[in-house]
Protein backbone atom coordinates (compact mmCIF):
# COMPACT_ATOMS: atom_id res chain seq x y z
CA UNK A 1 0.00 0.00 0.00
CA UNK A 2 0.93 3.41 -1.02
CA UNK A 3 0.50 6.36 1.77
CA UNK A 4 1.01 9.67 1.35
CA UNK A 5 0.97 12.05 3.84
CA UNK A 6 -0.42 15.73 4.20
CA UNK A 7 -0.72 17.95 6.99
CA UNK A 8 -3.32 20.85 7.09
CA UNK A 9 -4.01 23.44 9.10
CA UNK A 10 -6.81 21.19 10.99
CA UNK A 11 -5.63 17.69 11.15
CA UNK A 12 -3.15 15.63 9.02
CA UNK A 13 -4.14 12.88 6.88
CA UNK A 14 -3.16 10.28 4.89
CA UNK A 15 -3.89 9.26 1.01
CA UNK A 16 -3.88 5.36 0.66
CA UNK A 17 -3.19 3.77 -2.53
CA UNK A 18 -3.59 0.47 -3.75
CA UNK A 19 -5.48 -1.99 -5.60
CA UNK A 20 -8.91 -3.86 -3.64
CA UNK A 21 -8.24 -1.55 -0.87
CA UNK A 22 -12.30 -0.73 -1.26
CA UNK A 23 -12.75 -4.21 0.86
CA UNK A 24 -10.65 -2.30 3.62
CA UNK A 25 -12.39 0.55 4.31
CA UNK A 26 -12.81 0.40 8.17
CA UNK A 27 -9.22 -0.35 8.65
CA UNK A 28 -8.11 3.07 7.60
CA UNK A 29 -10.20 4.99 9.69
CA UNK A 30 -8.75 7.59 12.54
CA UNK A 31 -11.69 6.51 14.70
CA UNK A 32 -15.04 4.44 15.21
CA UNK A 33 -18.03 6.40 13.93
CA UNK A 34 -21.75 6.31 15.49
CA UNK A 35 -22.95 6.36 12.06
CA UNK A 36 -21.78 5.96 8.45
CA UNK A 37 -23.36 7.46 5.11
CA UNK A 38 -22.28 7.17 1.57
CA UNK A 39 -23.16 9.36 -1.11
CA UNK A 40 -22.51 8.30 -4.48
CA UNK A 41 -23.92 8.28 -7.95
CA UNK A 42 -25.87 5.98 -10.24
CA UNK A 43 -22.87 4.69 -11.92
CA UNK A 44 -20.72 4.09 -9.30
CA UNK A 45 -23.34 3.07 -7.52
CA UNK A 46 -24.18 -0.77 -9.69
CA UNK A 47 -19.86 -1.22 -9.47
CA UNK A 48 -18.92 -0.49 -6.07
CA UNK A 49 -21.98 0.85 -3.07
CA UNK A 50 -22.02 -3.08 -2.46
CA UNK A 51 -18.63 -3.48 -2.14
CA UNK A 52 -18.42 -0.86 0.17
CA UNK A 53 -21.27 -1.76 2.54
CA UNK A 54 -19.83 -5.12 3.19
CA UNK A 55 -17.25 -3.32 5.09
CA UNK A 56 -19.56 -2.65 8.06
CA UNK A 57 -21.64 -5.54 10.11
CA UNK A 58 -24.85 -5.62 10.85
CA UNK A 59 -24.86 -3.69 14.12
CA UNK A 60 -23.47 -0.70 12.60
CA UNK A 61 -26.15 2.11 11.39
CA UNK A 62 -24.51 2.69 7.54
CA UNK A 63 -26.84 4.40 5.03
CA UNK A 64 -26.33 5.63 1.65
CA UNK A 65 -27.72 8.25 -1.18
CA UNK A 66 -27.37 8.11 -4.99
CA UNK A 67 -27.48 11.29 -6.80
CA UNK A 68 -27.18 11.10 -10.78
CA UNK A 69 -24.08 11.68 -11.96
CA UNK A 70 -22.35 14.47 -14.21
CA UNK A 71 -21.44 18.10 -13.59
CA UNK A 72 -24.70 19.31 -13.25
CA UNK A 73 -25.81 17.12 -10.31
CA UNK A 74 -23.69 19.50 -8.04
CA UNK A 75 -26.15 21.79 -7.84
CA UNK A 76 -28.02 23.47 -4.49
CA UNK A 77 -31.22 21.36 -5.53
CA UNK A 78 -29.13 17.88 -4.56
CA UNK A 79 -26.65 19.59 -2.39
CA UNK A 80 -30.53 20.21 -0.08
CA UNK A 81 -32.01 16.68 -0.68
CA UNK A 82 -29.04 15.13 1.11
CA UNK A 83 -28.73 16.88 3.81
CA UNK A 84 -32.42 15.91 3.82
CA UNK A 85 -31.43 12.43 3.73
CA UNK A 86 -29.08 12.98 6.55
CA UNK A 87 -31.38 14.34 8.67
CA UNK A 88 -33.68 11.30 7.71
CA UNK A 89 -31.25 8.95 8.35
CA UNK A 90 -30.65 10.31 11.85
CA UNK A 91 -27.32 11.27 11.43
CA UNK A 92 -25.12 13.57 14.06
CA UNK A 93 -22.23 15.16 15.02
CA UNK A 94 -20.02 11.82 15.27
CA UNK A 95 -21.54 10.29 11.93
CA UNK A 96 -18.68 9.52 9.01
CA UNK A 97 -19.53 10.79 5.39
CA UNK A 98 -18.19 8.66 2.57
CA UNK A 99 -17.54 10.20 -0.79
CA UNK A 100 -17.63 7.37 -3.30
CA UNK A 101 -17.46 8.65 -6.58
CA UNK A 102 -15.61 11.17 -8.63
CA UNK A 103 -15.01 14.89 -8.77
CA UNK A 104 -18.81 15.80 -8.65
CA UNK A 105 -19.19 13.13 -6.05
CA UNK A 106 -16.22 14.54 -3.38
CA UNK A 107 -17.06 18.06 -4.13
CA UNK A 108 -20.88 17.87 -2.93
CA UNK A 109 -20.14 15.13 -0.59
CA UNK A 110 -17.75 17.10 1.21
CA UNK A 111 -19.46 20.20 0.99
CA UNK A 112 -21.95 18.32 2.97
CA UNK A 113 -19.80 16.86 5.46
CA UNK A 114 -18.62 20.64 5.51
CA UNK A 115 -22.10 22.10 6.26
CA UNK A 116 -24.08 19.42 7.86
CA UNK A 117 -24.45 20.53 11.97
CA UNK A 118 -21.54 22.55 11.27
CA UNK A 119 -19.31 20.45 10.00
CA UNK A 120 -19.02 16.38 10.22
CA UNK A 121 -15.69 13.95 9.47
CA UNK A 122 -16.07 12.82 5.97
CA UNK A 123 -13.40 10.74 4.01
CA UNK A 124 -12.76 10.58 0.06
CA UNK A 125 -13.06 7.44 -1.75
CA UNK A 126 -12.30 8.98 -5.40
CA UNK A 127 -13.06 6.20 -8.55
CA UNK A 128 -11.79 8.24 -11.57
CA UNK A 129 -8.52 9.86 -12.59
CA UNK A 130 -9.93 13.28 -12.61
CA UNK A 131 -10.39 12.92 -8.63
CA UNK A 132 -7.14 12.18 -7.61
CA UNK A 133 -6.92 16.18 -7.81
CA UNK A 134 -9.93 17.30 -6.88
CA UNK A 135 -10.28 14.56 -3.40
CA UNK A 136 -6.88 15.78 -2.41
CA UNK A 137 -6.76 19.65 -0.52
CA UNK A 138 -10.24 19.96 1.09
CA UNK A 139 -11.73 22.11 -1.15
CA UNK A 140 -15.41 21.48 -1.57
CA UNK A 141 -18.32 23.04 -3.67
CA UNK A 142 -20.90 23.33 -5.47
CA UNK A 143 -22.17 24.86 -8.79
CA UNK A 144 -24.36 28.08 -9.32
CA UNK A 145 -25.64 28.96 -12.72
CA UNK A 146 -23.43 31.86 -13.39
CA UNK A 147 -20.16 30.31 -12.61
CA UNK A 148 -18.68 26.73 -10.93
CA UNK A 149 -17.71 26.11 -7.59
CA UNK A 150 -18.85 29.51 -6.43
CA UNK A 151 -20.25 28.34 -3.23
CA UNK A 152 -17.90 26.07 -1.26
CA UNK A 153 -15.50 25.78 1.65
CA UNK A 154 -12.05 24.36 2.37
CA UNK A 155 -13.29 21.50 4.29
CA UNK A 156 -10.19 18.84 4.50
CA UNK A 157 -11.48 14.69 4.72
CA UNK A 158 -9.91 12.45 7.60
CA UNK A 159 -8.78 10.04 4.81
CA UNK A 160 -8.17 9.74 1.09
CA UNK A 161 -8.41 5.43 0.18
CA UNK A 162 -7.78 5.43 -3.65
CA UNK A 163 -8.07 2.08 -4.81
CA UNK A 164 -6.88 1.66 -7.81
CA UNK A 165 -8.97 -1.31 -9.41
CA UNK A 166 -11.58 1.05 -9.58
CA UNK A 167 -9.69 3.36 -12.60
CA UNK A 168 -10.17 -0.64 -14.96
CA UNK A 169 -13.70 0.79 -15.74
CA UNK A 170 -13.41 4.24 -16.43
CA UNK A 171 -14.52 5.10 -20.19
CA UNK A 172 -11.58 6.72 -22.71
CA UNK A 173 -13.49 9.74 -22.11
CA UNK A 174 -12.56 9.87 -18.39
CA UNK A 175 -9.31 9.02 -18.86
CA UNK A 176 -8.32 11.79 -20.45
CA UNK A 177 -10.23 14.11 -18.56
CA UNK A 178 -8.39 12.70 -15.03
CA UNK A 179 -5.28 13.17 -17.60
CA UNK A 180 -5.52 17.18 -18.12
CA UNK A 181 -4.76 17.68 -14.38
CA UNK A 182 -1.87 15.24 -14.49
CA UNK A 183 -0.63 17.48 -16.91
CA UNK A 184 -1.91 20.75 -15.13
CA UNK A 185 0.36 19.65 -12.53
CA UNK A 186 3.31 18.54 -14.53
CA UNK A 187 3.37 21.96 -16.19
CA UNK A 188 3.52 23.50 -12.77
CA UNK A 189 6.26 21.83 -10.80
CA UNK A 190 7.68 19.10 -12.91
CA UNK A 191 9.63 19.42 -16.33
CA UNK A 192 10.62 15.62 -16.63
CA UNK A 193 6.90 14.26 -16.12
CA UNK A 194 5.52 16.65 -18.27
CA UNK A 195 7.86 14.79 -20.77
CA UNK A 196 7.00 11.73 -19.51
CA UNK A 197 3.16 12.61 -20.16
CA UNK A 198 4.07 13.82 -23.32
CA UNK A 199 5.47 10.09 -24.58
CA UNK A 200 2.67 8.59 -23.03
CA UNK A 201 -0.56 6.67 -25.42
CA UNK A 202 -3.99 6.71 -23.27
CA UNK A 203 -5.04 4.23 -25.88
CA UNK A 204 -2.20 2.15 -24.31
CA UNK A 205 -2.04 3.00 -21.25
CA UNK A 206 -0.94 0.25 -18.41
CA UNK A 207 -1.52 -0.22 -15.00
CA UNK A 208 1.84 1.30 -14.07
CA UNK A 209 2.41 4.24 -15.74
CA UNK A 210 -1.30 4.97 -14.63
CA UNK A 211 0.30 4.40 -10.90
CA UNK A 212 3.12 5.93 -11.14
CA UNK A 213 1.69 9.02 -13.05
CA UNK A 214 -1.17 9.62 -10.33
CA UNK A 215 1.78 9.53 -7.17
CA UNK A 216 3.61 12.15 -9.05
CA UNK A 217 0.39 14.08 -9.36
CA UNK A 218 -0.68 13.71 -5.64
CA UNK A 219 2.58 14.40 -4.29
CA UNK A 220 2.31 17.65 -6.15
CA UNK A 221 -0.79 18.60 -5.26
CA UNK A 222 -0.24 17.68 -1.94
CA UNK A 223 3.25 19.81 -1.77
CA UNK A 224 1.43 22.82 -2.60
CA UNK A 225 -1.52 22.35 -0.76
CA UNK A 226 0.49 21.73 3.10
CA UNK A 227 2.15 25.58 1.94
CA UNK A 228 -0.44 27.14 1.14
CA UNK A 229 -4.24 25.41 2.24
CA UNK A 230 -6.35 28.85 1.65
CA UNK A 231 -5.11 29.40 -2.05
CA UNK A 232 -3.58 32.88 -0.62
CA UNK A 233 -0.33 32.05 -2.15
CA UNK A 234 0.95 29.56 -4.73
CA UNK A 235 -2.38 27.12 -4.22
CA UNK A 236 -3.65 29.54 -6.74
CA UNK A 237 -1.04 28.14 -9.78
CA UNK A 238 -3.16 24.78 -9.33
CA UNK A 239 -5.72 26.96 -11.34
CA UNK A 240 -3.93 26.47 -14.82
CA UNK A 241 -6.31 26.19 -17.60
CA UNK A 242 -9.25 26.63 -14.76
CA UNK A 243 -10.13 30.18 -16.15
CA UNK A 244 -11.51 29.75 -19.23
CA UNK A 245 -11.83 25.91 -18.30
CA UNK A 246 -14.74 26.87 -15.85
CA UNK A 247 -16.43 29.65 -18.08
CA UNK A 248 -16.65 27.38 -21.00
CA UNK A 249 -17.84 24.34 -18.45
CA UNK A 250 -20.66 27.23 -17.73
CA UNK A 251 -21.07 28.96 -20.84
CA UNK A 252 -21.74 25.56 -22.90
CA UNK A 253 -23.44 23.25 -19.68
CA UNK A 254 -22.77 21.70 -17.51
CA UNK A 255 -22.13 18.27 -18.44
CA UNK A 256 -20.83 19.30 -22.57
CA UNK A 257 -17.34 19.17 -21.73
CA UNK A 258 -15.76 17.13 -19.51
CA UNK A 259 -14.00 19.00 -16.68
CA UNK A 260 -10.75 17.82 -17.93
CA UNK A 261 -11.50 18.21 -21.61
CA UNK A 262 -12.44 22.18 -20.89
CA UNK A 263 -9.08 22.83 -18.49
CA UNK A 264 -7.29 21.02 -21.74
CA UNK A 265 -8.42 23.52 -23.61
CA UNK A 266 -7.83 26.43 -21.26
CA UNK A 267 -4.30 25.47 -20.54
CA UNK A 268 -3.81 25.78 -24.30
CA UNK A 269 -5.12 29.56 -23.88
CA UNK A 270 -3.23 30.04 -20.68
CA UNK A 271 0.64 29.37 -23.02
CA UNK A 272 -0.89 31.56 -25.76
CA UNK A 273 -1.56 34.42 -22.73
CA UNK A 274 1.85 33.42 -21.58
CA UNK A 275 3.74 33.94 -24.65
CA UNK A 276 2.28 36.99 -25.96
CA UNK A 277 2.29 38.97 -22.23
CA UNK A 278 6.12 37.29 -21.39
CA UNK A 279 7.21 37.52 -24.93
CA UNK A 280 8.70 33.94 -24.88
CA UNK A 281 7.86 30.31 -26.60
CA UNK A 282 6.43 27.71 -24.84
CA UNK A 283 5.53 23.91 -25.70
CA UNK A 284 1.98 24.72 -27.17
CA UNK A 285 2.50 23.23 -30.12
CA UNK A 286 3.56 20.00 -28.21
CA UNK A 287 0.75 20.22 -25.91
CA UNK A 288 -1.87 20.62 -28.69
CA UNK A 289 -0.61 17.25 -30.92
CA UNK A 290 -0.77 15.55 -27.97
CA UNK A 291 -3.84 16.50 -27.19
CA UNK A 292 -5.21 15.90 -30.51
CA UNK A 293 -3.59 12.58 -30.90
CA UNK A 294 -5.67 11.43 -27.72
CA UNK A 295 -8.64 12.52 -28.63
CA UNK A 296 -9.28 15.76 -26.77
CA UNK A 297 -12.36 17.74 -27.93
CA UNK A 298 -10.29 20.65 -29.56
CA UNK A 299 -12.56 22.60 -32.11
CA UNK A 300 -15.68 24.77 -30.54
CA UNK A 301 -18.93 25.62 -31.78
CA UNK A 302 -18.84 29.77 -32.12
CA UNK A 303 -18.65 31.78 -28.94
CA UNK A 304 -19.48 34.87 -27.94
CA UNK A 305 -16.12 36.12 -26.69
CA UNK A 306 -18.22 39.14 -24.73
CA UNK A 307 -19.75 36.55 -22.49
CA UNK A 308 -16.74 33.98 -21.96
CA UNK A 309 -15.41 37.16 -20.60
CA UNK A 310 -18.37 37.74 -18.45
CA UNK A 311 -18.03 34.32 -17.33
CA UNK A 312 -13.91 34.83 -16.70
CA UNK A 313 -14.74 37.97 -14.43
CA UNK A 314 -17.60 36.01 -12.03
CA UNK A 315 -14.67 33.33 -11.33
CA UNK A 316 -13.72 33.29 -7.85
CA UNK A 317 -10.51 33.92 -8.40
CA UNK A 318 -11.53 37.20 -10.03
CA UNK A 319 -10.31 40.10 -8.04
CA UNK A 320 -12.34 44.26 -8.25
CA UNK A 321 -14.19 42.53 -11.74
CA UNK A 322 -10.45 41.89 -13.19
CA UNK A 323 -9.38 38.66 -14.67
CA UNK A 324 -6.57 36.78 -13.22
CA UNK A 325 -4.70 34.33 -14.81
CA UNK A 326 -2.15 31.61 -14.19
CA UNK A 327 0.09 31.68 -16.61
CA UNK A 328 3.58 30.14 -17.95
CA UNK A 329 7.04 31.71 -17.66
CA UNK A 330 8.62 28.00 -18.37
CA UNK A 331 7.53 24.60 -17.06
CA UNK A 332 7.86 24.95 -13.25
CA UNK A 333 7.87 28.45 -12.75
CA UNK A 334 4.35 29.65 -12.93
CA UNK A 335 2.95 33.38 -11.97
CA UNK A 336 -0.34 34.51 -11.04
CA UNK A 337 -1.31 37.78 -13.37
CA UNK A 338 -3.79 40.44 -14.10
CA UNK A 339 -4.84 40.41 -17.73
CA UNK A 340 -6.37 43.50 -18.95
CA UNK A 341 -9.79 43.56 -19.87
CA UNK A 342 -8.44 44.95 -23.50
CA UNK A 343 -5.72 42.39 -23.92
CA UNK A 344 -7.79 39.47 -22.68
CA UNK A 345 -10.63 40.09 -24.83
CA UNK A 346 -8.37 40.22 -27.85
CA UNK A 347 -6.23 37.06 -27.33
CA UNK A 348 -9.88 35.53 -26.89
CA UNK A 349 -10.88 36.07 -29.86
CA UNK A 350 -8.02 34.85 -31.44
CA UNK A 351 -7.61 32.31 -29.77
CA UNK A 352 -11.57 30.82 -30.36
CA UNK A 353 -11.24 31.61 -34.23
CA UNK A 354 -8.30 28.87 -33.98
CA UNK A 355 -10.66 26.28 -32.56
CA UNK A 356 -14.41 27.11 -34.16
CA UNK A 357 -16.18 25.03 -36.12
CA UNK A 358 -19.10 26.40 -37.92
Amino acid sequence: MEKLFVQTSTHPYFIYTEEDIRFSITELLPKNYSSYFIITDDVVAKLYLDDCLQNFSQDQQVAHSIIPHGEQTKSVDTYYQLLTDALSYGLDRQSLIIALGGGVVGDIAGFVAATFMRGVDYIQMPTTILAHDSSVGGKVAINHELGKNLIGSFYPPKAVIYDTATLTTLAAREVRSGYAELMKEALIRDESFFHDLLGTSLAALTNDQLVSHLQSGMAIKAEIVEADERESGIRKHLNLGHTLGHALEAELGYGKLTHGEAVAIGMLFALRVSEKLFSINLPYDELYNWLEQNHYPLTLKRLNPDLLLRKMKSDKKSVHNKVHMVLVKQIGQIQDVEVPDQDLALLLDTFLRELVIE
